[in-house]
Formats: structure tokens, sequence, C-alpha cells
């Protein structure tokens, strides 16, 4: 089950990688960019504050926490035991590879898997800036991971699968890389109705998470077309400011008031867990 009606697979992949590429080259306090359009105001973007829950996330320095690109906190969602070995999807500078990395202590470990190069490229250096041994970044696409069979604990993603082009293919690949019993712990962005044309076309709308954005009972459907047994979805609280900025703010907006209305109804983060039978 796709949902790239208004867009080849190939040209979304392509926005997207050349949109986070371009999102790097910005300030760190200029985060509009970024996955559901964060902002300098509390929303999902740039703000560790308020997404996270685990504190550890202040020890982190801004060049790590300033291209967090997400709309929670997985990392605190999937429970984490010391040991694990952990996979994060969309792992962009790693900033929730590194929460994972203290979670799992020095006798687990985590593999960040990233589509942009640029990406992998920071994520990499701030590994070595903060000496963090056992985690991985490694190349690649979630809908095609260079995962092996049966490995992992739990996977993790924040606001990235809204952004795949094939999503059934993406937890296809979840189930096949995580070991009976493994886990599944996700934020991500959803709807509960219907999105104008106008906006599915809207190449900022894909890479501002929203485009991209499928109804919850697809999304839980898809999981346990998968194999995913005791699929959750919990939604989240999304300020309306997130969602006006992940169109491209005031000055590239050309929705219709009613067209908005309509955003801010149906589209909202959620909290997303599903398992793997034994």
């Amino acid at each position: 089950m796709k949902n790239n009606t208004m867009h080849d697979a190939g040209d979304i992949r392509k926005t997207v990688r050349e949109h986070y590429a371009a999102a790097l080259k910005k300030p760190s306090s200029s985060s509009s960019e970024c996955c559901c359009g964060g902002t300098s105001q509390p929303s999902c973007c740039g703000n560790t504050e308020i997404l996270y829950e685990d504190e550890a996330v202040f020890e982190l320095p801004p060049e790590v926490t300033g291209i967090s690109f997400g709309c929670g906190d997985p990392v605190t969602l999937a429970s984490l035991l010391t040991g694990q070995t952990v996979l994060d999807l969309g792992c962009g500078g790693g900033i929730d590879c590194f929460l994972a990395a203290q979670r799992v202590g020095p006798g687990g470990q985590v593999i960040g898997v990233d589509m942009t190069p640029e990406m992998i490229e920071r994520a990499r250096a701030n590994q070595a800036k903060l000496n963090i041994p056992n985690v991985e970044f490694r190349l690649g696409e979630i809908e095609n991971l260079p995962v092996a069979d049966n490995s992992v604990d739990v996977v993790i993603s924040n606001c990235v699968i809204n952004l795949s082009p094939d999503k059934a293919r993406v937890f296809s690949e979840i189930y096949r890389v995580l070991k009976p019993g493994g886990g599944l712990a996700v934020s991500d962005m959803v709807r509960d109705g219907e999105l104008p044309a106008s906006i599915q076309r809207n190449k900022k709308a894909w890479s501002g998470c929203v485009a991209g954005a499928v109804e919850v009972h697809l999304y839980q459907r898809m999981l346990e077309d998968a194999g995913f047994q005791n699929v959750k979805v919990l939604p989240v609280y999304i300020p309306d400011e997130m969602l006006f900025e992940a169109l491209g703010g005031a000055e590239n907006n050309t929705l219709t008031q009613a067209e908005m209305d309509q955003l801010r109804l149906h589209v909202y983060s959620s909290k997303i867990t599903a398992a793997k039978a034994r």
C-alpha cells in the first residue's frame, strides 16, 4: 500500500534527501526547514526541552540537538534495556542514537540508518566528538535496510516513516530485521481524514512530514499486514504553527483557510508501538 499518488517514489526520495542536506547548511538556531515544520516557537523540531523526557538530552552539545528533526521521543517510548541492539530509521545527526546508546550501555549496540550522505557524515562527526563507541552509522534507505535478518531487538524512528513513498515496504523491512519478540517504538505523523490534493502535491509538505502522513487505520493495517502484533497508536497534540511552517510559512503558503482548517483537524503526531511474534 503506497501513498505516492502525487509524486514518483524516486522524486519523493530526491526531494527529501535534498531538503535535509540543505537543512544542515542552515544555522542551528533556524530550524524552519526541518521535519514537521519546526520553528523557533514550541513545536516538534529543534525544541528538545519540549520533546524529550530523557534528561540526558541536555548533556548533548548544540551541534547534535540543533539538528534534531523529530516529532517525539522514541527512545523513552521504547523502554530500552541494557545489552540490546537498537536500530534507528532515519537517524539524521544521531540524537536518538546517542540517547539509545546510553540506555543499552557498552554491552549493547545502536545502528543508525539514513539515506542522506550529508546526514551520515554529520552523525559520524558528532559520534567522534562525543566518543560513543557502541554506535554505527550506515548509509541506506529504510525501504531496503542494510541490516541482517533477525538481528535487532528494538527499532526506533522519529518522524521519518511518513517521508517514505512505500511505507508497507518499510514495515516489512522492520519485521525482517527484528528478532522474534522484538519491538517497534516510533514517533510519526498520521492523519484521520483526507488531505486536500494541493497538500499532497506540495513537495515542501512532503519534506515537512505532512503530505506523506497516512490515515491511522491504514498505518495500523500495514503494520499488521507485515506481521506485527499489539499495534498501538497514541495521538499527540501538534501546535498549529508547526503545521503552518511545514508548508513553508506565511510567505510560501498557498492553501486556503478551509484547507488549513482541514490540516489542523486531521494531521497530528503519534506514539506508535508494535511487536514481532516470538
